[in-house]
């Protein structure tokens, strides 16, 4: 991203110590100097709010957050090269609070976080060309999870109004709008649809871009300068130093403490951005999720079929466990038979869905007749 730093970089630069950038220091506007510095700190704190958004540090995005959002309050006007930097901002701000209906970011009270963040994807869109196809998926899953975060509070009524705000009658949009309208009238948060375009496959696809803004714009001038002195006062060092010991991969006790420390990051970062409570399955090391299968027709949501289950979600067929087979019980007692969506959702299952609970319960009801 071209910034303000290339135009004055000899007035900047922390190792200069020439007359003649001291006299162009004390020749230069205060207000000019306060406008650029204002510019690389906003970019600083953009590139620092995506990485802990990405890693889910908390506390460390909140604090940036704060930090942002006093440096865009003190913009009278966005700069053209800082529009992007500016609406990535407010986008991470409103997704990471996109579950608190309570919250408001916009004077109509209608208004939810997601739906104010999708307002700022329109705009990031428009700023760039060259990411069109996961520019589609993320707007496509924001308006999913609009509607579903409605649901899940039971906020129906609501929901159905959303919608209508969201679609245009074009063709492209009718798909999914016909979709939603049908998953609003079971009044049931917890169908299929809604749990393979999940929240938390919204927020892997945001981290997904983030990568490729931060490669984008790694030349930032602070980022720049940053480096540097962490390089010459050997910081970097220290840092190593206080990163986790690395975890021997020949030992098999070492891989379940790794899995392990990887599915409570996992639960801590469902927490953070409020999602739906559901116990991780626990995953073979090394094995990705499989979100293209989830994502390959999302666009025009070919495969989805009449009963709201999208193909996409399908899974290899694998040995029930007794842990399992007991969690399926226990959903049962609590929930009934039948609602296996519900159980789904509540349950400990290993990339499971709800047919495959369905036809498992029917075979333990047949062991247990015979």
């Amino acid at each position: 991203m071209a910034t303000a730093a290339q135009d004055v970089s000899g007035v900047a630069d922390p190792g200069g110590g020439s007359s003649s950038v001291s006299s162009s220091v004390s020749s230069a506007p205060p207000e000019a100097l306060e406008a650029v510095a204002a510019e690389w700190m906003l970019e600083f704190a953009c590139s620092c709010l995506c990485r802990h958004f990405a890693e889910q540090s908390g506390a460390e995005f909140w604090r940036w957050r704060d930090v942002a959002q006093a440096l865009i309050s003190g913009l009278s006007q966005i700069p053209p090269h800082q529009k992007k930097t500016v609406y990535l901002c407010q986008l991470l701000i409103r997704i990471a609070q996109g579950k608190s209906l309570g919250l408001k970011f916009e004077n109509d009270q209608r208004i939810s976080p997601l739906e104010s963040a999708l307002s700022f994807w329109i705009l990031l869109e428009r700023e760039e060309i060259k990411l069109e196809k996961l520019h589609e998926e993320i707007r496509r899953l924001i308006q999913i999870q609009i509607v579903a975060v409605h649901m899940e509070n039971r906020y129906f009524k609501e929901a159905a109004e959303v919608l209508e705000r969201l679609f245009t009658d074009s063709e492209s949009d009718k798909p999914l709008r016909v979709k939603l309208a049908t998953v609003i009238k079971t009044k049931d948060p917890y169908v299929p649809l809604l749990q393979c375009f999940s929240y938390s496959l919204l927020i892997r696809k945001i981290k997904s871009y983030i990568e490729l803004f931060v490669k984008e714009n790694e030349t930032s001038f602070l980022v720049q300068e940053a480096t540097k002195h962490v390089v010459s006062k050997g910081l970097g060092a220290t840092a190593l130093q206080n990163r986790p010991v690395e975890v021997n991969e020949n030992s098999k006790s070492d891989l379940e403490t790794k899995q392990r420390l990887v599915e409570e990051k996992e639960n801590i970062t469902s927490q953070w951005f409020g999602d739906i409570k559901k116990p991780i399955g626990r995953r073979r090391l090394g094995q990705k999720p499989k979100e293209s299968r989830v994502l390959q027709n999302l666009n025009d949501m070919q495969n989805v079929g009449g009963n709201g289950v999208s193909l996409a979600c399908s899974r290899r067929r694998q040995k029930w466990t007794l842990k399992e087979d007991l969690e399926l019980k226990s959903g049962v007692r609590e929930f009934g038979v039948g609602n296996w969506a519900k159980i789904l959702v509540h349950g400990n299952f290993n990339n499971r869905t709800s047919v495959m609970l369905k036809d498992r319960w029917r075979t333990l009801s047949k062991i247990k007749q015979s």
